[in-house]
């Protein structure tokens, strides 16, 4: 609903109630009030590889981390600040992105936060949070255009695989393109039509 038309609605709320009883129209924007937003959108480098792993009803689970910066001047030195943040990211049913899923790549990772707990193996209840992915697109990766000069594992983009229950499914990693020029082999200009 746009805000201009919302804001028509709850002057018209204003005139159709009597008496002080609550129009069925202020009901509505209090309902509207009342929604909220669990919404997460990263761009960063996956700091390990990705990991698959199946649920006991055979759904694929891949899990990764993403790295993303921030970086700041500091008004007291005037130093330029840097921080990196790690975000634990779980896709669903990803079995068939996940072998592209590879240290250092740059991807772009939108989905909702989700908190869980678990017991771990002393019996100690432990919570994590973490994004459900909806979307992964890949942007770019080690040495790749879009993913940036320097990008990948000489940038520091490292973390250690957190402890997990599940096994993790063997996968391959994808093919190296052809070269162009071997497609070409043979063509000359005689052989284009035009």
């Amino acid at each position: 609903m746009r805000s201009g038309t919302f804001t028509a609605e709850m002057m018209r709320c204003q005139n159709l109630g009597s008496g002080g009883a609550p129009s069925a129209c202020m009901v509505k924007c209090r309902i509207m009030a009342s929604r909220s937003v669990n919404k997460v959108i990263l761009i960063g480098h996956l700091g390990r590889d990705a990991e698959t792993a199946y649920t006991a009803s055979q759904t694929a689970v891949t899990k990764f981390s993403v790295a993303t910066n921030r970086r700041w001047k500091d008004q007291a030195t005037g130093d330029w600040k840097e921080e990196t943040d790690w975000t634990r990211v779980v896709l669903w049913r990803g079995e068939n992105v996940a072998p592209y899923l590879v240290k250092g790549t740059q991807v772009y990772v939108e989905g909702r936060l989700q908190t869980r707990s678990y017991d771990d193996k002393d019996g100690k209840k432990v919570w994590a949070t973490e994004v459900v992915a909806e979307e992964v697109i890949l942007l770019g990766g080690r040495g790749q255009a879009g993913g940036g000069a320097g990008s990948g594992a000489d940038e520091g983009f490292s973390q250690e695989p957190p402890s997990s229950g599940m096994r993790s499914a063997p996968r391959a990693r994808p093919a190296a393109a052809q070269p162009a020029a071997a497609m070409n082999e043979g063509i000359t200009d005689d052989d284009v039509p035009f």
